[in-house]
């Protein structure tokens, strides 16, 4: 399968996308079949908006305009005849309307383009981004909840449901994500994150959505843009934030640019190795900041393709650069949002990036963006943080990273022994290094995602290291980021297997014998790690010092690893052992933060405790203790 849609993809490029062989033959052929975006507001703080316009033969007609406050500042030509781009600059007095774009061969209006120009909703320009006051859940919109099965198969989409195939479609769709909305609340759910929504229509693998065919539809076999913009007021009503899944790096091989594309240097690689092969990246991250990285090795990183069915976008060409950035504006202004996750960051162009993340943060001060930088070295994922002093230069206007360095030395310190060198040590020199960020307490840090085994595999499917790690996850520094499923210690393969670990949501299908949702059928197991979860995460809602409070840690003892979270009006102590036997600790040692006397609830257990000579924490256990 894949080599004929590699065969295909070449093809294609070679006889639409390199010639634009496509020819009107007649004046009524000149006609507008797509115009993006679909709408555009008055009152943003950028004064231009670029149209693309695609249509035969556009290219050789003249656009021109009347509206009050609204004129042509420019038009664009590429070398393909079939697309004009008709640049607009908005006064600030601009009113709210429909804009007669007419398309003209000399004096004569060829066709008119009524093309909607909105008022913005009170606030936009003020939403708040999600924060470290946030708990975000990230959802596999396909395998969460089935909400509306007649949207399971559509016709014209390439792929079918089909619930027995792993890496299938199963039919989790907005509605049902929409009906599980109380159910996240309950949990203490605060923001989330669905995988890619836009539409994939390609013949496999589909389900995931990270190959759009269209970045201004939503994929049918999920819903609508209505929907979905409903299921964002709904989310905001119950208090929860939702953050849309973007990819600026790539498309799907079954984009509806590739049989005609906008310019010959629209992608990386066109053509690809000249043998019909694609040019895939080598994936070497470092050498967007290696001073010695030679210059074939930096081009292929940014350049190559992860696969053949996912070409890859070249941003350094202007018109698509204006494309990317308004698409990612229109999402926000549309549907309401309140954070984006830009997927695969360092892929793509960096001059691109860092005008994709100014762009977004002038128009949405108070936003936030997370980019997905998947390094364990902290050096490299803090480069593209807003606020980083670069030796370069580099400026990034992206104000959170995912934090994969955190995340991939909590779980090696909680399977390795104790020693000097192993185990928590490991985590607690980890976050030494927050010294390189511009903002460690906006990072994003998690138990896993989309594309990782699940926490629970990982350890083993040891209850005591699961609480330990979602212990620490929701205490430490930064934005916690929980994977749909990790409430109810969903297992998978301890390697990756996506199809698995994307599995389908106990209780979002009609029939499920486990329900996540009433509590139908669920194990022991299960019930404990979902009250965890929900104790945890209704504590953190209103606990101040989680929030915004400073840190303070102190190196591993005999096992144990204590740090604490604290401002004026609350101080949080965490202190983690994995001895198989409980070790006491001298509370002198913590004076720095701890007083002499004070004392604490156990959020865990709900146990009052007095804090004074010494805590005993019990064997394999951990506490965390608010002390108000």
């Amino acid at each position: 399968m894949r080599n004929f849609l590699q065969l295909k993809l070449f093809g294609l490029l070679a006889i639409y996308g390199l010639s634009f062989g496509l020819q009107a033959a007649s004046e009524y052929a000149s006609r507008v079949q797509r115009v993006e975006p679909l709408n555009w507001w008055v009152g943003m703080q950028h004064p231009t908006v670029e149209l693309m316009l695609y249509g035969d033969k556009l290219a050789e007609l003249t656009p021109k305009l009347s509206y009050p406050g609204v004129s042509i500042s420019a038009v664009h030509r590429t070398d393909n005849p079939n697309y004009l781009f008709v640049e607009l600059t908005l006064s600030a007095d601009a009113a709210a309307g429909t804009l007669p774009l007419q398309l003209c061969r000399g004096a004569k209006a060829v066709q008119q383009v009524d093309y909607p120009l909105l008022a913005r909703n009170e606030g936009s320009a003020q939403r708040q981004g999600f924060s470290p006051a946030d708990a975000i859940y990230l959802i596999t919109p396909d395998r969460f909840v089935n909400g509306d099965p007649s949207n399971d198969s559509v016709p014209g989409m390439l792929e079918q449901a089909n619930r027995q195939d792993d890496n299938g479609r199963h039919g989790g769709d907005l509605a049902g994500m929409q009906q599980a909305l109380p159910y996240l609340q309950q949990l203490g759910v605060t923001a989330v994150w669905p995988t890619p929504l836009t539409e994939n229509n390609q013949p496999a693998y589909s389900y995931h959505g990270y190959s759009a065919t269209d970045f201004y539809r939503v994929d049918p076999r999920f819903g609508s843009n209505a929907q979905f913009r409903d299921f964002v007021a709904t989310a905001n009503q119950l208090g929860i934030k939702v953050i849309q899944d973007i990819i600026v790096n790539h498309i799907g091989s079954n984009h509806w640019w590739l049989p005609d594309l906008p310019a010959k240097d629209w992608l990386n690689f066109p053509s690809g190795d000249g043998n019909g092969n694609f040019v895939p990246t080598n994936h070497n991250r470092s050498t967007i900041q290696d001073p010695y990285a030679a210059d074939i090795d930096r081009e292929l990183f940014t350049d190559g393709w992860f696969v053949d069915t996912m070409p890859d976008l070249n941003q350094r060409n202007p018109r698509l650069a204006t494309y990317l950035i308004q698409n990612s504006i229109w999402w926000v202004e549309y549907a309401g949002l309140s954070g984006i996750r830009e997927d695969t960051y360092s892929y793509a162009d960096k001059a691109f990036l860092s005008e994709w993340g100014r762009r977004i943060m002038q128009e949405y001060p108070q936003f936030n963006i997370v980019g997905e930088e998947w390094s364990p070295n902290p050096l490299i994922v803090s480069y593209w943080q807003a606020g980083k002093q670069n030796k370069d230069g580099y400026v990034s206007h992206t104000p959170a990273m995912l934090d994969f360095p955190l995340y991939d030395a909590l779980l090696k310190s909680l399977a390795e022994p104790e020693s000097w060198n192993s185990g928590w040590i490991r985590l607690y020199e980890m976050l030494s290094n927050d010294h390189v960020y511009a903002n460690p307490f906006n990072l994003v840090i998690f138990e896993g995602n989309h594309d990782t085994a699940r926490l629970f595999s990982v350890l083993g499917e040891d209850q005591d290291l699961f609480r330990m790690a979602l212990s620490y996850l929701f205490t430490m520094r930064g934005i916690p980021q929980l994977f749909y499923g990790t409430e109810l210690a969903l297992t998978s393969p301890p390697q990756r297997d996506d199809g698995k670990v994307r599995a389908d949501f106990p209780g979002g299908w009609a029939g499920d014998k486990v329900n996540a949702f009433t509590g139908a059928g669920l194990t022991d197991t299960q019930l404990m790690a979902q009250q965890l979860v929900s104790r945890l995460l209704n504590w953190r809602k209103t606990a101040s010092a989680i929030h915004q409070g400073k840190l303070l840690h102190f190196a591993p003892d005999r096992g144990t690893y204590t740090y604490f979270r604290y401002n004026e009006q609350q101080t949080v102590m965490v202190v983690m052992n994995k001895q198989p036997h409980p070790v006491t600790l001298e509370l002198a040692r913590f004076r720095q933060v701890l007083p002499a006397k004070a004392q604490a609830t156990e959020v865990l257990t709900g146990a009052k405790l007095q804090l004074q000579q010494q805590l005993t924490v019990p064997a394999r256990g951990v506490l965390v203790l608010d002390i108000r």
